[in-house]
């Protein structure tokens, strides 16, 4: 039995302004941070999403292996590439972002790399944002999310709203979310994101419609909150040495999923207001622990750090 299932695509993911406009998510990064999450607290986790042949994707398969995370595409991709993420602080206290890049190719699962058995031996399924693209893109994901839901899989999935893919066609982008919320049980969003959608009462609205258990709006620094059976549950964010850093969400959701496997949570029904807020703040402890490391791969806590960090900051 597999506790999480964390599958993922890249596509071009570009910087406004940025000169040249050649950014790239790094290949692999966001499942594998969550799949990583989820082993590091000592559960069992796969991944399956395409990684570069490059330093990136020779340390991250490196680090699959380290901890007993199983590839399921475990071939290395020559188009695939890497840029590396450096964020610090400025005197205003907004966010700079200083990348190191060069030009790349789309990432694409296709539907037969993403096995059914593999669905079926998990627990939980975590679908990465990229499933947001238009069709025939990333559409691995997206039969994957509806074959989970099909099995009665607990399926996750984070939204994560790419202008670059709709070309400020926000009607558009929303629609894709609407195709993949009726397989959705664990849905995470920014508050950009919410605003996107219209806002948190047009959120509830959709929950309801789409038979979403629950929704996390994470808030950074300020932590988080979610809307759970008409109710909000918020938890206040941890202090950091810095606001924000590559791998941080992946943390805190790897974090929260793995609090959810430890509480015993297998399906939607088995959430309770206690359980939630208890996975929220592990998550949010994890994404705190993270952010202090510079959140690359290697920093995501493991389960006794976080449990030692909640001890020492109650």
């Amino acid at each position: 039995m597999t506790d999480v299932y964390s599958i993922g695509e890249m596509l071009i993911d570009f910087i406004p302004g940025s000169e040249p406009a050649s950014y790239i998510r790094k290949a692999g990064g966001a499942p594998a941070n969550v799949a990583i999450a989820v082993a590091k607290n000592g559960l069992k986790a796969s991944m399956c999403c395409k990684v570069g042949d490059d330093d990136f994707g020779h340390f991250l398969m490196k680090t699959l292996e380290e901890y007993q995370v199983k590839a399921a595409c475990p071939e290395l991709c020559e188009e695939a590439i890497t840029t590396m993420a450096f964020v610090t602080l400025a005197e205003n206290g907004e966010r700079v972002f200083t990348f190191a890049r060069k030009p790349g190719a789309d990432i694409l699962l296709t539907e037969d790399e993403v096995k059914e058995t593999d669905i079926e031996a998990s627990v939980i399924v975590h679908a990465g944002s990229c499933s947001l693209s238009a069709e025939p893109e990333a559409s691995a994901t997206r039969k994957a999310m509806r074959v989970a839901h099909e099995k009665g899989k607990l399926v996750s999935f984070d939204v994560n709203y790419r202008n670059v893919m709709w070309k400020d066609d926000v009607e558009a982008c929303t629609a894709a979310v609407m195709d993949i919320l009726k397989y959705v049980d664990l849905l995470k969003i920014s508050e950009e994101e919410v605003a996107m959608m219209g806002g948190e009462d047009s959120l509830q609205e959709l929950m309801e419609k789409n038979g979403i258990a629950l929704l996390i709006e994470t808030l950074g620094s300020e932590g988080a909150q979610a809307f759970f059976r008409g109710q909000v549950i918020r938890v206040n964010g941890r202090k950091a040495k810095a606001v924000d850093a590559t791998g941080a969400g992946d943390a805190f959701w790897g974090g929260f999923l793995s609090s959810l496997r430890i509480q015993g949570v297998s399906k939607a029904d088995d959430l309770t207001e206690d359980i939630i807020k208890t996975a929220m703040e592990y998550g949010n402890v994890s994404g705190c622990i993270c952010v202090q490391s510079k959140g690359a791969i290697a920093s995501i806590p493991t389960r006794a750090q976080i449990e030692a960090y909640m001890a020492e900051n109650k």
